[in-house]
C-alpha cells in the first residue's frame, strides 16, 4: 500500500510540475534528498508538493528504490520542459559537509572529485550529470537554518510540559571525518542555542553518533552521547529530552538510536524534521534567497 501511495505521489508531483509550464521564465526548484524506503520518501514528496515558489518543483533521490525513477538528470529535464530559466538545486541534507553534498556538487558541474564509493552509488542508480541548457544554482543544505531549530524545539516541547526544568539533547547522524565533524558541530551548536531560546529549556546540547564511520569511531560517538545524557540528567534531575536531527523517519530514528541509547534516563522522540511546515518554508527560502558569488 505504501509503495502504491509513493508512486501515486510521484505522479502527482510530476503533474504539478508540468502544470507550471505556463509560468515561462520562472525559477525551477530541484529538491535533492538522500532517499530511503517509501515512507521516508513520502515525507519529502509531501513537502515538495506543498512548496510555493512561483515556479515548477521536482524531487530527486540519490539512493534507495526510487533513485532510478527520480534521476537527477531527468528531474532537470522536466524542470526545463516546464519553462524554468534557471534551476535552484536544494539539497535536503542536514549538512553541506558530507559525501552526499559532494555528490550534488559534482552533479551540478562543480570542479570536485568524488571518491569511488560516492561515484559508484550514483552510477548504480543510473544518475549522471545532466545536459542542461539553463544554469544550475546549488544552495547550502540545512546547516544552521532557523527552521531546523523551530522543528527541533517543537519536537522537544511535545515531550514535556515544563521546559524550564528540562534538558534537550539533539542527536544527529554525523560524518566520518574529524574535519567534517567539526563543521557539522559549528552549524549545529547555534541551532542548539536557538532551540534553548525558542523553548525556554534549561540546557540544550548536540552530539553526533557518526553512523557510517568505522566501528570504533561510531562506538566513541555513541559513548559521548550517552555521557552527555548522564551529565544533563545530573544537572536537571529530570529525564533528558532526546530529539534526532534527521530528515525523515527511517532505521536510524526507529531502531539504531533507541538501541544505542537503551537504558539512558531520557524521553526519546523518534520524530525527525519531516513532516513539519517549517521545512516547507525552508525549501521556499532556499529557492528564493540570493546565492553566494552570484
Amino acid at each position: 500500500m505504501l509503495k502504491k501511495t509513493f508512486f501515486s505521489a510521484l505522479l502527482c508531483l510530476g503533474a504539478a510540475s508540468a502544470s507550471a509550464a505556463a509560468q515561462q521564465g520562472a525559477t525551477g526548484t530541484l529538491i535533492v534528498a538522500h532517499g530511503g524506503d517509501s515512507l521516508w520518501n513520502s515525507h519529502v514528496l509531501a513537502a515538495a508538493k506543498a512548496v510555493r515558489t512561483g515556479g515548477p518543483v521536482a524531487v530527486s533521490f540519490l539512493m534507495g528504490p526510487a533513485a532510478r525513477q527520480t534521476r537527477f538528470q531527468d528531474a532537470v529535464a522536466k524542470l526545463e520542459a516546464a519553462g524554468a530559466r534557471e534551476i535552484r538545486v536544494v539539497p535536503m541534507l542536514v549538512s553541506s559537509h558530507s559525501g552526499h553534498y559532494e555528490q550534488i556538487r559534482w552533479l551540478v558541474g562543480d570542479s570536485v572529485e568524488l571518491d569511488h564509493v560516492m561515484l559508484h552509488h550514483l552510477h548504480m542508480a543510473g544518475i549522471d550529470r545532466p545536459r542542461a541548457s539553463v544554469p544550475l544554482r546549488l544552495t547550502p543544505a540545512l546547516d544552521d537554518s532557523p527552521q531546523v531549530a523551530r522543528v527541533i524545539a517543537d519536537r522537544a516541547l511535545a515531550l514535556a510540559p515544563n521546559p524550564r526544568e528540562r534538558a534537550v539533547l539533539i542527536v544527529g547522524h554525523g560524518p566520518n571525518s574529524a574535519e567534517n565533524y567539526a563543521m557539522w558541530m559549528r552549524n549545529l551548536r547555534p541551532v542548539a542555542d536557538s532551540v534553548k531560546a525558542l523553548g525556554g529549556f534549561r540546557d540544550v546540547r548536540v552530539e553526533l553518533v557518526r553512523d557510517d564511520a568505522p566501528a570504533e569511531v561510531r562506538a566513541e560517538g555513541v559513548r559521548q552521547t550517552r555521557e552527555l545524557i548522564e551529565l544533563q540528567r545530573m544537572v536537571t534531575g529530570q529525564d533528558v529530552l532526546v530529539v534526532p536531527v534527521l530528515i525523515s523517519k527511517g532505521a536510524i530514528s526507529r531502531s539504531k538510536l533507541p538501541a544505542d541509547l537503551a537504558g539512558m534516563p531520557m524521553i526519546y522522540s523518534g520524530e525527525p524534521l519531516l513532516p513539519h511546515p517549517a521545512m516547507v518554508r525552508w525549501i521556499e527560502s532556499r529557492a528564493g534567497e540570493p546565492l553566494r558569488g552570484n
